[in-house]
């Protein structure tokens, strides 16, 4: 059901869970669902933490590095690679995207 996948926060994997646990087969469209289905199925999405919820907890957490003063945290900072990646040669475009973005006033998940 490619309508759950479009929330951000929910991938492949938590769809196919999903639907399993509603016995909902993975080609039926939203239209065809009984009522009681729809029901169930946002009562299980209002649990979760998706859209802007998880995007504020994405931003938090990253935030929480950088006060902390963490590796992690000053590495966002400074638009770098964080985990463990070669930045000698390999990351040259990435940092030019980087500043561009920063000119251009552009915010993502950082």
């Amino acid at each position: 059901m490619q309508a759950l996948q479009s929330f951000f926060g929910i991938g492949p994997l938590t769809c196919n869970k999903i639907m399993a646990r509603f016995y909902v087969h993975e080609t039926a469209k939203i239209g065809d669902l009984a009522n009681k289905q729809v029901l169930s199925l946002t009562a299980a999405l209002s649990e979760m933490k998706i859209e802007n919820d998880l995007r504020r907890q994405i931003l938090d957490d990253i935030r929480r590095l950088k006060d902390t003063g963490t590796v992690r945290g000053r590495r966002h900072a400074l638009g770098l690679p964080v985990r463990g990646q070669n930045t000698r040669s390999q990351i040259k475009t990435a940092i030019k995207l980087n500043k561009l973005d920063r000119r251009l006033g552009l915010k993502g998940p950082r």
